[in-house]
């Protein structure tokens, strides 16, 4: 039996499973000027995946830096869900739309 995919797809799971949180509470701490931070861990990490021999350590770069340029716009998104008032907004960081909205 061979489990390098049944593995592959376990590392992806995960991965994808922790970056929602990491999304969600990124947005709450800084709002979404850290995009650039994700676009640089996802760019490094699949260049990095393209030279590494190891068929688990290449997929899981290659997934973690994806799901890290994912990330950019799902922390635009979660800004949006936090100005509609589905996720709790920060108190002790200044809101650029919280003057902003009309009721």
């Amino acid at each position: 039996m061979y489990f390098t995919g049944i593995t592959i797809a376990i590392m992806t799971f995960l991965t994808i499973g922790i970056w929602h949180p990491i999304v969600i509470k990124t947005e709450y701490r800084w709002g979404t000027r850290p995009w650039i931070v994700y676009l640089l861990i996802g760019l490094c990490c699949c260049v990095a995946a393209l030279f590494i021999a190891n068929i688990y350590m290449s997929s899981f770069l290659g997934v973690f830096g994806a799901s890290a340029l994912w990330g950019i716009g799902e922390l635009f998104a979660q800004k949006k869900r936090v100005e509609r008032g589905w996720f709790p907004m920060n108190p002790k960081r200044k809101h650029e739309y919280a003057t902003n909205k009309i009721d």
